[in-house]
């Protein structure tokens, strides 16, 4: 029998110990499997640069391992663009898909560290939610996680991060999200 513990998230101690009975007093949930839960987190780069270089997708891919923990995927063109000299099939951009863990602790950091980082930062935008509980953002500059050496930075990249939940309305994610800690405005 092995003595090792299992690794539980602090955001997901949270997420069951405060959040759920929260969201069950405010919407009145029979089954708690009606509550709704993360699913998983999306983080997309765009690497425009690397038609011309090379270089810049594999630096992108070292930035966006070393922030989410996951090696990333690289999305390829659909189709032949001649005004951006981009071809089918060329590389343009990254995508990592996180769940459970990785999830959670990507979450963690990112409302703990990166959000309070960022220059003129003001809340998030309440309106973007997708009106089936999922939420969608932006953040301009890659450097502002802890993983990212400032110094050795070569180019600023920006990236987008969609939050999946199981919420069937914006307002049960909205609510979600809020009690977990992502700093939404408020409207």
């Amino acid at each position: 029998m092995s003595t090792q513990t299992k690794y539980v998230p602090r955001l997901y101690i949270k997420y069951k110990e405060e959040v759920v009975p929260k969201l069950i007093q405010r919407f009145g949930y029979k089954n708690p499997m009606q509550v709704p839960r993360l699913v998983k987190i999306v983080v997309n780069m765009g690497v425009g640069e690397a038609v011309s270089d090379i270089k810049y997708l594999e630096r992108a891919m070292e930035d966006l391992k070393a922030i989410t923990g996951q090696h990333p995927s690289i999305r390829r063109a659909r189709k032949s663009e001649a005004g951006f000299k981009l071809r089918k099939g060329m590389p343009v951009g990254l995508k990592v898909t996180l769940r459970k863990v990785r999830m959670w602790e990507f979450l963690d950091k990112l409302i703990s560290v990166a959000l309070p980082r960022v220059k003129d930062f003001k809340g998030l935008n309440p309106r973007s939610f997708d009106g089936r509980g999922n939420y969608a953002f932006g953040i301009a500059e890659q450097i502002v996680f802890p993983e990212i050496d400032y110094e050795k930075v070569d180019a600023i990249r920006g990236m987008d991060i969609i939050i999946h939940t199981t919420a069937k309305t914006d307002e049960e994610a909205l609510w979600l999200l809020s009690l977990l800690g992502l700093p939404i405005r408020s409207v």
